[in-house]
């Protein structure tokens, strides 16, 4: 069974720094593509930013610059350093796994919340100003 723990949220001023954490567990798979996602109460689920197997990234424009996606594969453990927080980046943050044949499929096919099956329980980020 999959297994997604999320850690490292709390409470900082704008201009900030936080890490993230996601540790995965409880599977096999030939690649992975891996996501973190943000969601406001009542608000839809947004994409921050992936990876996946083969190493590639990619981060959405508000968040470009300021926030990084790396893995510790020893450890099965994502990380999203956040940097020069903002308070529009208060959310309830989560990663997601999709669990897929290569990793070539990522950038085009699992970039929705709709495309991931696997989902931690979410960790709280508040930016004040």
């Amino acid at each position: 069974q999959v297994h997604l723990v999320e850690s490292g949220g709390g409470s900082v001023q704008a201009g900030g720094s936080l890490r993230l954490s996601c540790e995965h567990s409880g599977y096999r798979a030939d690649a992975t593509c891996m996501g973190w996602f943000r969601q406001l109460p009542g608000q839809d689920r947004e994409a921050v930013g992936f990876t996946d197997t083969n190493g590639i990234t990619s981060y959405s424009n508000s968040v470009k610059g300021r926030f990084t996606i790396s893995a510790d594969n020893a450890k099965n453990t994502l990380y999203l350093q956040m940097n020069n927080l903002k308070p529009e980046d208060t959310a309830t943050y989560y990663c997601a796994i999709a669990l897929v044949p290569a990793a070539k499929y990522c950038p085009g096919q699992y970039r929705r919340p709709a495309d991931y099956t696997h989902w931690g329980q979410g960790t709280q980020v508040t930016v004040s100003s």
